[in-house]
């Protein structure tokens, strides 16, 4: 009902209630690709890209494959003035599955091949047929074992910060009277590199780090 609510307003151009509405329903927890997805496109109407783009990013990881997705978080991106980082092509191809998914894959080609040596052993005239299959899903079981943990360790390793407001001021230290270190705009995506209390050591595309407040970013976990 309350997800039917939110539709009702954002239908109505009442983009900024519908926002509202939608940050309230995943206050409480839940989280599925369409919310975020319908969240990420209220935020842009009202005029927030940081807060759209950290919705479609975290939409992104439980449905990397969503084309229309991927299109309105690219059409965001291009809106964002400023330095900015952008994801490389590795990440954007290792993204391509989810963690679970990634290894669901894993795990069937490490059975399939486990299988495979089993026959092997147990019908000896069967190895000179196997040995081609064989081989082949023993390595696609080591390539795909070899993504999923670089995928993991970007997961749990890594954090990316999405910039919500309008102009954030980062600076050399983590306190208010620390000297700018640089200016970045809203939408804009940094990396993380440390975090202390209330406040988040970032560095831009073009290398400068800096410090910004914690309440003016989003921080989400590697792709």
């Amino acid at each position: 009902a309350d997800f039917s609510a939110a539709n009702k307003l954002y239908a109505q151009g009442k983009f900024a209630d519908a926002a509202a509405a939608y940050e309230k329903i995943l206050q409480t927890g839940v989280q599925s690709p369409v919310l975020l997805f319908n969240y990420g496109n209220a935020e842009f109407k009202s005029g927030h890209l940081g807060k759209a783009i950290a919705a479609y990013q975290r939409a992104e990881q439980l449905s990397p494959r969503d084309p229309e997705l991927r299109a309105n978080l690219a059409f965001v991106r291009n809106q964002v003035q400023g330095v900015t980082l952008r994801e490389s092509r590795w990440q954007n191809w290792m993204g391509a599955l989810t963690l679970n998914e990634g290894a669901m894959l894993t795990a069937i080609l490490f059975w399939l091949t486990c299988g495979l040596l089993i026959a092997r052993q147990a019908r000896p005239a069967l190895v000179p047929k196997l040995k081609t299959a064989t081989w082949t899903l023993a390595v696609l079981t080591i390539f795909s074992g070899t993504v999923l943990g670089l995928q993991a360790a970007n997961h749990f390793s890594s954090a990316s910060a999405v910039v919500t407001a309008d102009n954030a001021t980062a600076r050399s230290g983590p306190f208010d009277d620390a000297q700018s270190a640089f200016t970045a705009r809203d939408g804009a995506e940094l990396s993380v590199l440390s975090r202390r209390e209330d406040w988040v050591q970032v560095a831009d595309g073009a290398g400068k780090t800096g410090w910004l407040p914690a309440k003016q970013v989003e921080v989400l976990p590697g792709a």
